[in-house]
């Protein structure tokens, strides 16, 4: 196989309302079937005129982002309505005149297949189309350039289910084409050259008759993205979720947040966390049981009609619905006794702010697992009762449950809270 990479030199600087497909049919027009030009996204955006003038790179930053990924000092890694995880959003203050900076392309995947259809009817010619830009990686230094937009490419080639050459069975071999050949314009371009597409021959194989599924097939899913959370917004990644589909829940990632609440603080260096894993279904029927009948004598004890105990009990459905409970515990081993109950009383809050701690660390890792969850506080109005069921040590104190599983839909929205509001500064 012969692959040849040639940079357009000579095109002039684009400008808002140009055609890309022109300029490049004027600057080569000896494209050829089969070619597959690689294309800046800057001059595409330039094209669009999707271009901010002003100063301010930090407020296009903000409106371009989605959700922030990760923020150490001036760099800010953001997700963009595309759902491109990337540094500032893609806004790009190189290249573009003083006083303006560009934006992505509004849609990188329709860019490309205009500069196809163009060509089609300037040049009559059937080529694929990359619109690329630059992406740092995580665990690697420097910066590459990879696929925001195709048309006429096939961007995977899946490889799974074949054998290597010794017989081998591939698993999870799926080739980002659209990406390599992305990087490969790149040698030739360069980020000052000032040559901003490249063609890329011996690739003919890899050219689809129709415009294919695009780059937005390379982005992956969240919900398979074991890196999805990054620093800054890990703790946000936490929502109560009250719906959960019947998809199983993986002991194994259960038990990875239970290492991460076990991390907590504690006090006098003990271990005041216990965790209760409700794992088959026998077992939280009987518990869910034991825990309504106790809660609707307390009821009837305080004289609520029949009607509005009903209402009442319905609200544990969370619960009963979850395919996973967890049950946390405060033990009090390790505390220290006083002579007063003031300092008694004292004692027992700190151990059960350290407990809370640790069910905090619980629900934001079961978060990072992809695993939805809602803390609810019933067993610590049963506790006898729990303890009974469940035949736990008497100084075992059930601190509420925690219903686990897949989110059967996204949370709902809920708006922000401003930290200035829950502050006092002396």
């Amino acid at each position: 196989m012969a692959i040849t990479i040639t940079g357009i030199s000579g095109l002039p600087e684009v400008q808002a309302g140009d055609d890309i497909a022109r300029l490049v049919a004027r600057a080569v027009p000896a494209l050829e079937d089969g070619d597959i030009l690689v294309v800046t996204s800057k001059i595409v955006s330039k094209a669009e005129g999707r271009v901010r003038e002003g100063d301010s790179r930090t407020a296009a930053i903000e409106e371009e982002t989605v959700r922030v990924v990760a923020r150490r000092g001036e760099t800010v890694i953001a997700q963009t309505r595309h759902g491109f995880v990337m540094a500032a959003a893609g806004v790009d203050a190189s290249n573009t005149s003083p006083g303006t900076v560009l934006l992505l392309p509004e849609d990188p995947d329709g860019s490309a297949r205009r500069i196809r259809d163009g060509l089609r009817e300037t040049l009559g010619v059937e080529v694929g189309v990359i619109v690329s830009d630059t992406f740092g990686r995580p665990w690697r230094h420097g910066l590459t350039d990879v696929a925001i937009g195709a048309a006429g490419v096939r961007p995977l080639d899946d490889l799974r289910g074949r054998t290597d050459s010794y017989g081998n069975p591939l698993n999870a071999t799926v080739t980002a084409l659209a990406d390599e050949i992305a990087a490969a314009g790149e040698l030739v371009k360069g980020k000052l050259g000032g040559v901003p597409v490249a063609i890329v021959r011996g690739l003919a194989e890899l050219v689809t008759a129709d415009d294919g599924p695009g780059a937005r097939v390379l982005i992956r899913p969240a919900d398979e993205d074991m890196f999805r959370y990054g620093s800054a917004d890990v703790v946000f990644a936490r929502r109560t979720i009250r719906e959960f589909s019947q998809q199983e829940v993986d002991p194994a990632a259960v038990r990875r947040a239970v290492a991460a609440a076990v991390a907590a603080p504690a006090p006098h260096h003990t271990t005041p966390w216990r965790f209760v894993l409700l794992e088959t279904s026998g077992a939280r029927t009987e518990l869910l049981d034991a825990m309504r009948a106790a809660w609707i004598d307390d009821l009837r004890s305080d004289g609520f009609s029949e009607e509005s105990i009903a209402r009442r009990v319905k609200r544990g459905d969370v619960l009963r619905n979850a395919p996973y409970l967890v049950v946390p515990c405060l033990v009090m081993e390790g505390s220290h006794t006083y002579r007063d109950e003031r300092r008694n009383a004292s004692e027992r809050e700190m151990f059960v702010v350290a407990t809370g701690a640790g069910v905090q660390n619980l629900l934001v890792q079961l978060a990072v697992e992809g695993l939805g969850s809602a803390w609810v506080s019933s067993t610590m109005f049963c506790r006898d009762v729990v303890r009974k069921v469940l035949d736990l040590p008497q100084n075992w104190d059930p601190m509420g449950a925690v219903a686990v599983g897949h989110p059967a839909g996204p949370p709902r929205e809920r708006p922000s809270r401003e930290a200035g509001d829950f502050i006092a500064t002396r």
